[in-house]
């Protein structure tokens, strides 16, 4: 992210108008190695080729804010794989992280990996340092550490319905396994501040938070992201696009200041949940629009989710989610060109 594009996006978050508004997506292996022209394994596996596609992408489109930037990741393999998960990479498909806790009783022994030498995340770091120059060179900065969330690095580990059928029946051995998941994902979010100075914002990526209701909720969930949104950092961004409703009214309690969501509830009724004390990055349709919709549907989507709101204060047009396989660089300049067009 350039200093311009970083002042832009502080901008947003303190409420402030900007003309034109700004554009942001998150990419990720989802969307840039097909973009980019490479499978998706030679993207995790080839550290040139990985830069290669960012300053690409960064090329094509040097107005959009793309969050978190060089984003160094193994899909959802980099924090279970810390835990001892076995991580499948298939050659041309996501990676997919296998469970390893069977049963409750093993949450136990449970104890934080070191993100300085365990798992993936070592490799996250060399690959930013290797590149650092690079990117800076490029005009950018590492802005960003980045993680999954409790919930959803605990569901990977355990699986998705255990884990949340612990939640009822052994409430104790689910609180301790988000517990320690917590204190290594601080410990990550620490470790990645200490390596790149230049890091002033936190993305935490979990879709579970929307698979549970808000008592659960309270009690599973914002305890902990409370923690790890306790950061001495400008920018605490928020990604979950399963149902928000439950948790949207806690995000400003939580610490966090930008959210990404689904397409499934309107901005209009998030700046209400919220009490518009968080900017909202989305939402449109992502897969239905953005990846399947001709140039004039994406901007006449943009135009009529502008119209809806009325007042674009603490809002970044975006889809709903991250950027989703598919999308065209016609698809994508024909939603910055109708963006552009609000100012």
């Amino acid at each position: 992210m350039t200093d311009r594009q970083w002042a832009r996006l502080l901008a947003v978050l303190k409420g402030d108008r900007l003309s034109p508004p700004p554009a942001g997506f998150i990419i990720d292996s989802p969307w840039l190695p097909h973009w980019a022209g490479m499978p998706i394994l030679d993207y995790y596996a080839f550290d040139d080729l990985w830069l290669n596609a960012n300053l690409k992408a960064i090329a094509a489109f040097p107005d959009v804010i793309f969050l978190p930037g060089f984003w160094a990741e193994y899909g959802m393999c980099t924090e279970p794989s810390a835990f001892g998960a076995r991580c499948s990479f298939p050659p041309d498909e996501f990676p997919f992280a296998h469970r390893t806790i069977r049963s409750p009783g093993e949450i136990d022994a449970l104890a934080p990996p070191d993100p300085r030498t365990d798992g993936l995340a070592p490799f996250v770091l060399s690959r930013l340092r290797r590149f650092r120059s690079v990117i800076e060179g490029a005009g950018h900065e590492i802005r960003f550490s980045v993680s999954r969330g409790p919930l959803n690095v605990a569901s990977f580990l355990m699986g998705v319905d255990e884990f949340l059928m612990a939640m009822i029946t052994d409430p104790g051995r689910a609180k301790k396994l988000l517990e320690v998941v917590t204190e290594y994902l601080v410990g990550w979010h620490a470790v990645q501040r200490e390596a790149f100075p230049t890091i002033d914002g936190v993305l935490v990526l979990d879709d579970i938070i929307g698979f549970i209701g808000e008592a659960h909720f309270r009690e599973f969930g914002l305890p902990y992201f409370r923690k790890l949104f306790d950061l001495p950092v400008s920018v605490k961004f928020l990604h979950n696009d399963a149902d928000c409703r439950a948790s949207a009214p806690y995000l400003p309690e939580m610490g966090v200041n930008l959210f990404n969501m689904g397409c499934e509830i309107s901005l209009k009724e998030l700046k209400t949940l919220t009490r518009n004390q968080v900017t909202l990055m989305g939402n449109i349709p992502p897969r239905e629009v953005m990846a399947g919709g001709t140039p004039d549907e994406v901007r006449r989507a943009v135009r009529a989710q502008a119209a809806s709101l009325g007042d674009t204060e603490r809002v970044l047009f975006s889809c709903g989610g991250g950027m989703p396989p598919g999308v065209s660089t016609e698809n994508l300049k024909a939603f910055i060109d109708a963006v552009n067009a609000l100012s």
